[in-house]
This record gives C-alpha cells, structure tokens and sequence, in this order.
C-alpha cells in the first residue's frame, strides 16, 4: 500500500502505566491491520520510557511513531515515580487541548506521513473529542477499565441523586456505612458502597474527581463508539447494560493476549513499562515446580504503609509458600523503604523480590500458581487469560470494583482486608495453592482462560476497524 493512503490513527493515552499498556497493545494491533500509527505520551511518560527502553528501541518504525505533548504538570523531584493523579487529571483536561491540536496540525503538516484519519484516545481524555470534531474525523474512547468500573463511574451520578452520595461525616468511612447495598444500579446486584470506586468516599459535595467522573462519562456519549478492554462471557450483563446507554460499545480484549497471537515479531519488542523490568527472575521460575510460586505485585500506583508492607512480609514468611516479589522503588510511603531482615533471612531459600518484571511472561509461567494483586484491571485480565487464581487487595479507583466480581461473579478471588493482618495474609496463601479451594479456584481460572481465547474480540476489532475508524 502506497505509504501516504494509509488510514493514521493517533492513539493518546491517559498517562499512567495501566493505561499506556493496553493502549499500545491496540496500537499495535491496528499498525499490523495497516494503520499508521502516531503514539502520544506525556514529556514526563516519554522520557521515563527512553531511561527504561533506550531510544532505539522507540524510533526503529517508520510507520509506528512517538509523539509528545505536555501534560501542565510542574516535574516532579523524582524522575521515576507515578505523578499523581487527581492532579493529572485536573492538569490534562484543562492544558492538553491546544498542544495536541497543535501536534495534529503538524502531523497533517508534513509530507513524509499520511493525514490524520482517525483518534483513539483514553476514556478519561475526552478533550481529544475536540480535536476530532475540528478536523471531522471520528474519535474512539478506550476506557482502560474493566466494564463494570466503566458502568460503575457512568453511575456516580445515580448514587449523588439517590443521595448514597457525598457521605454525611467522616465517620461514614469507618462505621459500617460502606457495607450499603447499592440497589438502584441495574446489573450490579448484591455491592457494596465499599464496591464502587472509591473516589465516592469523600464528604466533599464537590469532590472534584467525583465531578470529572461524571464529566468524561456523560461526554463519552459524543465518542464515535466506546472500545473496552474485556471479553463477552466475561461482563455480559455488565456490557448489555453499557450498550442501553452508549449506542456504540465494543469489547476487544483481552488486548495483550490477541496482540500476541497478531503483531509482528519485531513490534512485539516495543514494550511500554516506564521501569527497567527484570527478566532473570523468569530463569529463577524455570527451577520450580509447577503451580508452586505464588507472584505477589501491587501494580505501578499502589502504596503501603511501612506496616502494611511488614504484615504482607510475615505473612508470606508464614505460609511456607515459594513466592516472587515485585517491590517498587516506590511501594513504600514515608522513607521506611525496608523489609525486616529477619524476613530476609527467614525466606531467602524460596522467595525472590525483584523491583519490576515482565508480568505476562511471569503469570503465564507454569511454576506460577496463584497472584497476590491490587486488582487493577491489566493484572486481573492477564491473570484471568493465565487460568490464574488471585488475592485480592484492591487498593484504589475501580480495583474494589474488580475484587468483588473476581471473588463473587467469577469465582476465581478471595479478599484480604484492607487493614492487612499477617495471620490473613498466612491463612489465604496457604488456601490458595495448597488446599482444597484453590483448587476450585484454579479449575475456574482455567475454564475462564478458555473463554478469553475463544471470545469474539477478533471480529468485534474488525467491526470497529471497518464501521468506524474507516469512515473519515
């Protein structure tokens, strides 16, 4: 195909790692459909995946390029940690608008890339909906969560009208409040406040992340259609209830698993981790037996208490269990970076801890018998597509959301309380992958992990392709 009559999609994430991840996995699949591909990170995002990635790995496709735009935000002291996000945001939806037209108008400039055809932009960068209507180009919104988070935020607005929301006094966050049923969400039977993402828990009329949330849901409406990252089987009620309220809704997912199968080899090289992952724990898991480790990762946000961190530690120690470690440089909040060495000592013969892995390739490794995770939804999914079990310790945002379907919908979860004990943290693991019910648990996984792979994702991403990227 001549270069230049090639449909240009400028993917545009929100700038976080769990959302530039499966972003550029859908990038990478549309490039291996013939599209040209602009990729659009923040400066801060963009230099981090230079210190991690090197630059030749970024620049080595003609067709496959990076661009950037500010994101308002002064830079931080530390150069390799997550900005904050209510703060990001703020900044995005109030300063990104100009730069990105400006970047599109320079990409419509120039004679050496084909023009700007269509927009695929994070669910949460619904100022990108501008820039699409300007240059009469239709715009797809990617919410990078799980569907029943994205049903969840749509309906941050049913909770303040039937007054579940703001909660009355601060003492509502501790009192029992948060075990509220919420009964006037279709779909979504049997949760808990405590289920609902948990920028609700706030006593502010006007929280302001509350108010974005139902800003950018309420404008996803105007979207050429919503994509989501999941499967059918997985959230089909979930998905029937979305599609009575946004005309236009795909689920294409799981992303990481069908770009796998899709995308050719040297693409597959262009990874998106903003930190150096270590690939010799994958040599570590070879020497162990199957389904004996258990993977322990709180994600790219979460941060812990100093004694949350020595709770998690003992706890794992007191298993007996094998287990591999992921400990972000920033875990930890304060400066109290350290575990206990007598935890060192104790677990030096079965644990690993790492600073950042390659996730997928860990939990589809066949020692890895269960997942100790946050619940961010890149993780659960990929759990999910691994036939991987999981403990859930969902920290913020939809997480909460996630745990309750992965432990009461899908059956393949259990929770540990948020004020995390170390005989919970014992008692689970030993469940998990030594007794009885983590072998149900594991059963399960697999059934799902069968569903993923024979989904109808392939052809919903051609519908996509061929009725609305297609038509600018």
């Amino acid at each position: 195909m001549d270069m230049m009559k090639k449909p240009h999609a400028v993917c545009i994430p929100f700038p976080a790692q769990g959302h530039i991840n499966p972003m550029l996995q859908l990038a990478k699949i549309l490039h291996s459909k013939g599209f040209h591909i602009t990729f659009v990170n923040t400066e801060f995002n963009h230099q981090r995946l230079l210190k991690s990635q090197g630059s030749d790995t970024l620049n080595r496709h003609t067709s496959f390029q990076f661009e950037t735009i500010p994101d308002g935000l002064p830079p931080p002291e530390n150069q390799d940690v997550t900005q904050d996000i209510p703060s990001l945001c703020k900044s995005t939806s109030e300063t990104c608008l100009e730069p990105f037209k400006a970047l599109l108008s320079k990409l419509n400039g120039t004679t050496t890339t084909p023009p700007v055809s269509c927009i695929v932009s994070d669910g949460v960068m619904s100022f990108t909906l501008d820039a699409a209507d300007e240059l009469g180009i239709p715009e797809v919104l990617f919410w990078t969560s799980s569907a029943c988070g994205f049903l969840a935020y749509t309906h941050y607005s049913t909770l303040r009208e039937n007054g579940f929301i703001p909660l009355k006094d601060t003492a509502d966050l501790t009192n029992g409040y948060l075990d509220t049923i919420v009964d006037c969400i279709p779909s979504m039977k049997g949760m808990r406040l405590k289920d609902m993402p948990t920028f609700i828990r706030s006593t502010n009329p006007d929280e302001p992340i509350v108010n974005f949330c139902i800003r950018e849901t309420a404008r996803a409406k105007e979207a050429s259609a919503i994509i989501l990252n999941t499967f059918e089987d997985l959230e089909h009620e979930v998905l029937n209830e979305l599609s009575s309220i946004y005309p236009s809704i795909f689920s294409i997912g799981p992303l990481h698993a069908i770009a796998n199968t899709m995308v050719e080899k040297d693409l597959k090289l262009l990874c998106s981790s903003l930190w150096k992952e270590d690939k010799d724990c994958l040599e570590w898991l070879d020497s162990k037996e199957a389904n004996s480790v258990v993977y322990v990762n709180f994600g790219s946000i979460t941060v812990m208490t100093p004694q949350q961190l020595v709770e998690f530690s003992w706890g794992l120690a007191n298993s007996n269990q094998i287990f591999l470690w992921v400990i972000r440089p920033d875990l930890v909040s304060g400066d109290s970076q350290m575990l206990p060495p007598e935890f060192v000592e104790a677990t030096t013969e079965r644990g690993l801890l790492t600073s950042w892995c390659p996730q997928q390739k860990v939990l589809n490794h066949p020692s890895i018998g269960g997942f100790l995770t946050h619940s961010g939804w890149n993780s659960t999914l990929e759990s999910i597509s691994s036939g991987v079990p999981m403990i859930c310790w969902p920290f913020f945002a939809e997480q909460h959301t996630n745990c309750w379907y992965s432990c009461n919908q899908w059956h393949i979860g259990m929770e540990i309380d948020n004020d995390v004990q170390r005989k919970q943290v014992e008692k689970l693991v030993r469940t998990l992958m030594v007794e009885e019910k983590g072998k149900e648990m594991r059963e399960m996984a697999m059934d799902w992990k069968k569903k993923a792979e024979s989904s109808s994702s392939l052809l919903n991403i051609d519908n996509l392709i061929n009725r609305v990227l297609l038509l600018s």
